[in-house]
C-alpha cells in the first residue's frame, strides 16, 4: 500500500527487555482510516531497518460494507521491493509493467521497483460489491546498491508454491529465503528471511538463525526468555543461536530478517542509498517520466 499514509512523526514505544537474546520490543504507531487501521512498526526512530526490510504494515483487519474498500490510486517507487501478504480478502494489483493479478490469501507477491515503476492497489468489481473483510501485511525490502537500478519486475506465486513444513508440531510457511531445511522459490537480491507460523497455545518454535530477525505477533500472545510478546509487538532479536519462542495463546507470527544492506533514505514511496537520486525520482514524477500503470491511467496520486 502507498506510504502516502501520513503517519505522526513519533518513535515505537519500546519495552526494555531482560534477557539479551531480545534487544527491543516495539508497538505501532496506529492510524484509524474510519474503521479501516494500519499499524506501522518500521521503519521508526527506534529501528529503521531489520535485515534488509525498510517498511512493516499490518493493515487490517478491516470489515467493509458494499460499495467501500481499498482503492489505492497508482503511485510509484524505486530502489525496492514490495512484498504483499494477505491473511483474508483480495487486492487487485496493476502495474505500469502491465501486470494485472488478484492477490489472495497465502499468495506471495513480489513486486521489483528497482530504477523505477507505478502501481495501483484497488478491488475487483465482484469484490467491492459485496461486504468484505482485509487483512494482511505490506513490506518493503531495500535492494543492495548493486540492485538499486535494474530493472522493474513482478513475481506473483499463489500459495500452493510456497513450501509449508511443521516444526515441532508447529505449522510454518517460508515466503522468502531458506529455513529449516526449505527453500522458498521467491527471489531475494540479498540474504533475507520472511517465514509464517501459528502457534497453539503452550507449543513452542526454536527460530530461525539470521544476521538480524524480528517477530511480529499478528494475533495471540507469545512468550520469549522470561518477556511478554504481546498483539501487534515487534521483538527485535539478537544473534544468539537457540532463541526460543512459545505461545501463551493461540497466535500467528510473522518473522522477518537477513543481512543488513546499508544506511537507507527514505523519503514518501522512494527508498535509496542516496538523497540525490530520491530527488531525482520526486522530480520525475511530478514531471509525469514514470511509466503509467496500464489499465489504470486516468488517476495518480501527487507527490
Amino acid at each position: 500500500m502507498s506510504n502516502t499514509l501520513q503517519f505522526a512523526e513519533q518513535q515505537c514505544d519500546a519495552i526494555d527487555a531482560p534477557c539479551r537474546a531480545i534487544q527491543k520490543i516495539l508497538s505501532p504507531r496506529v492510524a484509524d482510516l474510519g474503521g479501516f487501521s494500519v499499524r506501522r512498526l518500521l521503519p521508526t526512530a527506534k529501528q529503521r531497518m531489520v535485515g534488509p526490510w525498510i517498511f512493516f504494515d499490518e493493515m487490517g483487519p478491516a470489515a467493509f460494507p458494499a460499495g467501500e474498500g481499498i482503492n489505492v490510486r497508482p503511485h510509484p517507487h524505486i530502489g525496492i521491493a514490495t512484498v504483499t501478504y494477505l491473511f483474508e480478502g483480495e487486492i487487485l494489483h496493476r502495474d505500469s509493467l502491465g501486470s494485472y493479478q488478484p492477490i489472495r490469501p497465502g499468495d506471495i507477491n513480489l513486486m521489483v521497483a528497482g530504477r523505477g515503476i507505478a502501481h495501483s492497489e484497488r478491488e475487483r468489481p465482484e469484490i467491492t460489491s459485496k461486504d468484505h473483510r482485509l487483512h494482511g501485511l505490506q513490506l518493503w525490502l531495500a535492494l543492495p546498491e548493486a540492485h538499486e537500478e535494474t530493472d522493474p519486475a513482478f513475481h506473483h506465486y499463489p500459495g500452493t508454491d510456497i513450501p509449508a513444513i511443521e516444526i515441532d508440531g508447529v505449522p510454518v510457511r517460508v515466503m522468502i529465503g531458506s529455513a529449516y531445511g526449505v527453500t522458498s522459490p521467491v527471489p531475494s537480491f540479498s540474504e533475507t528471511l520472511y517465514l509464517e507460523a501459528t502457534l497453539k497455545a503452550g507449543q513452542s518454535l526454536e527460530l530461525p538463525e539470521a544476521p538480524e530477525r524480528a517477530i511480529y505477533v499478528a494475533s495471540g500472545a507469545l512468550k520469549a526468555h522470561g518477556s511478554e510478546l504481546p498483539t501487534h509487538s515487534m521483538t527485535v532479536f539478537a544473534t544468539e543461536p537457540g532463541v526460543c519462542v512459545t505461545a501463551t495463546e493461540d497466535a500467528r507470527i510473522a518473522l522477518i530478517g537477513g543481512a543488513p544492506v546499508g544506511r537507507r533514505f527514505i523519503e514518501w514511496n522512494f527508498v535509496s542509498s542516496t538523497k540525490e537520486r530520491i530527488e531525482q525520482a520526486r522530480d520525475d514524477w511530478r514531471a509525469g517520466r514514470f511509466a503509467k500503470v496500464v489499465g489504470d491511467e486516468e488517476e495518480f496520486i501527487p507527490y
